[in-house]
């Protein structure tokens, strides 16, 4: 989760043979009343990207509301609080969780989305890194701030790796280089072209899904809005093939950066910071909202938050089928 450059290079699309029709099968499920076992919240300010937020510890999401599954839908929340009077020089009550288990080469990741939060101040995102950030890469699923309208993917690496050749459905690339070092830490981005990415949009289509796939041949990501799920991703089974996908919205491939070298297993995250590097930069807050970042928005009674939340039907992991690849294993992060 890190700020962008906002330069875009655009590309034509690429429409080589389909991925290779790998197979996966589930090995974990994060979903219903026991959606939040195995993840670890943060539990202090946000001391990662600058933001005028705390996330806080387990005990407080659930006493305070912060996290919890909706008994009416049996859905994950996870938001900001909208409802505590803060004052100037405070910071409000947010959330940032993480998977115990590291998740490895050989491995896809889904996450069902009813609704993402948005709005000016707002920088929410789901990704993953390896516990020794920049060793072991990021991969940013899910990201965007303030009012845009497109979910935007990213890597962030140690430097060596580049985007060659992608075989991706995006013509707007924001950088080919993924190097934590380049170009204020841009990483090598990839915007998806669709405005029901992102926002208030997305949750005017009921969300979609959001699929990551961690391989060997590379790393990719596909979305589809709610009505145009795949049929074996849309009745939950426990196992489907790549070539049910079709072309990805965003691909890495590893012949411009060894997936082997530069990641390593991941701990997924959610989180959802207020203004920071990237939304509260004055220049990029401006494109789309008015005022002041902190003193117009964080500052006050929560009602800008309204919308500053996800919803979060599952999310699933799964492994090469007949592998073990996607080993799940403990991460070095400790419980609060």
């Amino acid at each position: 989760m890190m700020w962008q450059a906002s330069l875009s290079i655009f590309l034509p699309v690429l429409l080589p043979g389909a991925l290779a029709a790998t197979t996966y099968d589930m090995v974990k499920e994060f979903s219903g009343s026991t959606f939040f076992d195995g993840w670890n919240f943060y539990g202090k300010f946000d001391n990662l990207t600058n933001g005028d937020a705390i996330f806080v510890t387990s005990s407080v999401a659930k006493s305070s509301k912060l996290a919890y599954v909706d008994s009416t839908t049996n859905r994950a929340i996870i938001k900001v609080d909208n409802t505590t009077k803060v004052a100037l020089s405070d910071k409000r009550n947010t959330v940032r969780i993480s998977t115990q288990d590291e998740i490895g080469v050989g491995s896809v990741w889904i996450a069902d989305m009813y609704h993402v939060p948005y709005g000016c101040s707002v920088w929410p995102a789901f990704w993953s890194q390896a516990p020794n950030w920049p060793t072991g890469g990021e991969i940013d699923t899910f990201e965007h701030w303030n009012m845009e309208l497109h979910n935007e993917m990213t890597l962030h690496t140690n430097p060596g790796c580049q985007q060659v050749s992608p075989a991706q459905t995006s013509t707007v690339v924001n950088s080919t280089d993924c190097s934590f070092s380049s170009n204020s830490n841009a990483g090598c981005g990839v915007m998806d072209p669709n405005d029901s990415s992102y926002g208030a949009k997305f949750a005017a289509a009921q969300g979609g899904v959001f699929i990551t796939e961690f391989a060997e041949s590379g790393i990719s990501v596909w979305f589809f809005n709610r009505t145009s799920i795949p049929t074996s991703i849309s009745s939950n089974s426990s196992s489907f093939s790549i070539a049910d996908l079709g072309t990805p919205v965003a691909n890495w491939p590893t012949g411009g950066c060894a997936i082997d070298t530069f990641f390593k297993p991941q701990n997924l995250i959610f989180d959802i910071t207020l203004c920071g590097d990237a939304a509260g930069n004055k220049a990029v807050f401006a494109q789309t909202c008015s005022g002041i970042c902190y003193d117009d928005y964080v500052v006050g009674d929560g009602s800008n938050y309204n919308n500053a939340y996800f919803d979060v039907a599952s999310v699933r992991v799964y492994s090469v089928a007949g592998t073990t690849k996607a080993t799940l294993r403990p991460s070095s992060w400790a419980a609060d």
